[in-house]
């Protein structure tokens, strides 16, 4: 495997991550907004990640086999969360709101996990970029 496919792979790893870290900073700062209805709520937002593991990927404009990308922005299946608050100018005949169905706690995870694994893919690069450096120090002695 050529560097330049460690560090290709690697930066798509980070450019993955780094698309969850700020769907999670969104999530967070929708998570105390209210809709008149079900429909308008805010739903926390999830990547879907695509392992590149063919060719055909690769000739679709992704540079390197191997690497992963962001293959579709998905909402949170989980329910929202109906509150009787008829003194909201957004509630319902019958005085209901509608809050997003971002869990905080859920969104805190996903934010070190995704923290985590952005750490862990500077370390590859790194170390690839250390160990390109020892084998050039090897060839000038």
């Amino acid at each position: 495997m050529a560097m330049d496919n460690i560090f290709g792979i690697a930066g798509s790893a980070l450019n993955a991550q780094l698309t969850r870290m700020n769907a999670t900073a969104s999530n967070r700062a929708n998570a105390g907004t209210v809709a008149g209805n079900e429909q308008e709520a805010f739903r926390a937002k999830r990547p879907v990640f695509k392992a590149l593991v063919d060719e055909q990927m690769v000739q679709s404009g992704q540079p390197y086999l191997g690497g992963v990308r962001i293959a579709q922005m998905v909402d949170d299946k989980a329910p929202t969360v109906r509150v009787h608050d008829p003194r909201n100018p957004l509630a319902d005949k019958e005085g209901f709101v509608f809050k997003s169905n971002v869990s905080e706690v859920t969104e805190m995870v996903e934010m070190m996990a995704a923290a985590r694994s952005y750490q862990n893919n500077v370390e590859v690069i790194n170390t690839a970029r250390q160990l390109m450096m020892r084998t050039l120090d090897i060839t000038k002695a």
